[in-house]
């Protein structure tokens, strides 16, 4: 039986759909008073309450488990989340780890990020075997993933099998209020603005099956990235917009400008108790163009991706539905 750390998250609701779409038994692991509603048709599906931060609750979870997928992870650039991320990120996945060691559990999937491989000035295309080096180019989140993935190395070294996954920016159906869906919301409203650079995207779709291939494989030991390909912020809004019926984002803004307006932003979201829609991290890196490397994945499994406009066309259809619920 495998169980899904994370279960109602954006990805870990993909994962555990293609688990039970195989007949695989799945344990769904949330929260205390996790919304679930992304799973609510599954009414078979067995849930276990355990935070990762309780490593009693996580043990109690993982009772006749034989495998783990770790899904749960906290995603934010926010500079008031710092000490969270490595709490969530880092000592959540020491307990996984844990948690399997001493329940003798035999596989772990641990899902990271390309962040966690670190960029460095004049890089272009970054593989698993890049070394992590600390770097005005690096993010508090791909550090508390990078310290994630030395818990699990460890695992490995006591004795756990494990496998590792490193998915760029994830795009899918679901809660535009969170994650990366946010950039379907900033385009559905007609917001006029875009900056410099360019992101790696990749289909939930493709991560999902993917972490399934990798679990069930003899793969031990190793990390893959799970990547479909890069684009410029321009082209993305415009192709979304397109897909959207919208007006895209026309209005270039400059990397010294972001930088002033993440400044407003963080005394903004201070007195409101918001999110800050800009972050010193996120305009430090808007004018860069990073690609990451999917050449070991696709020979290790044989795999394809979706690409930018099957994956946008899947995920507008969703958007536009929604509201049409709404009004």
């Amino acid at each position: 039986m495998i169980a899904v750390t994370g279960a109602n998250g954006l990805l870990g609701s993909f994962v555990i759909r293609k688990l039970h779409e195989a007949n695989i038994q799945v344990i769904a692991i949330k929260r205390s008073n996790s919304d679930t509603s992304m799973l609510a048709d599954l009414n078979s599906l067995n849930w276990r309450t355990a935070d990762i931060l309780d490593p009693i609750a996580l043990q109690e979870a993982f009772q006749g488990v034989t495998g783990v997928i770790h899904c749960a992870a906290m995603v934010s650039f926010n500079p008031r989340d710092e000490k969270k991320l490595m709490q969530v990120n880092v000592e959540g996945t020491k307990n996984v780890v844990d948690a399997c060691l001493v329940s003798r559990i035999d596989r772990l999937l641990h899902v990271s990020s390309v962040a966690a491989l670190g960029r460095q000035k004049n890089q272009t295309v970054i593989a698993e075997t890049n070394t992590w080096i600390d770097s005005p180019y690096n993010t508090t989140y791909g550090l508390s993933k990078y310290k994630a993935e030395l818990e699990v190395f460890r695992g490995q070294e006591e004795g756990l099998k494990t496998i590792i996954i490193n998915p760029s920016v994830i795009l899918a159906r679901g809660n535009w209020d969170r994650s990366s869906a946010q950039l379907f919301k900033y385009v559905w409203r007609q917001r006029p603005f875009y900056s410099e650079g360019s992101f790696n995207y990749v289909d939930v779709r493709d991560v999902a099956d993917q972490i399934q291939q990798l679990f069930f494989s003899d793969l031990e030991g190793e990390r893959f990235i799970s990547n479909a390909g890069s684009i410029t912020i321009k082209d993305f809004f415009q192709k979304l917009a397109a897909h959207l019926n919208k007006k895209a984002p026309a209005i270039k803004v400059s990397k010294p400008v972001l930088k002033v307006l993440a400044l407003a932003e963080l005394w903004r979201s201070y007195l409101t108790g918001s999110t800050p829609l800009i972050t010193r991290e996120t305009a430090r890196g808007a004018d860069t163009h990073f690609s990451y490397s999917n050449a070991k994945i696709k020979n290790a499994l044989s795999c394809e991706f979706q690409t930018i406009d099957e994956t946008l066309v899947w995920c507008a259809e969703f958007y536009r539905k929604q509201m049409e619920l709404k009004n």
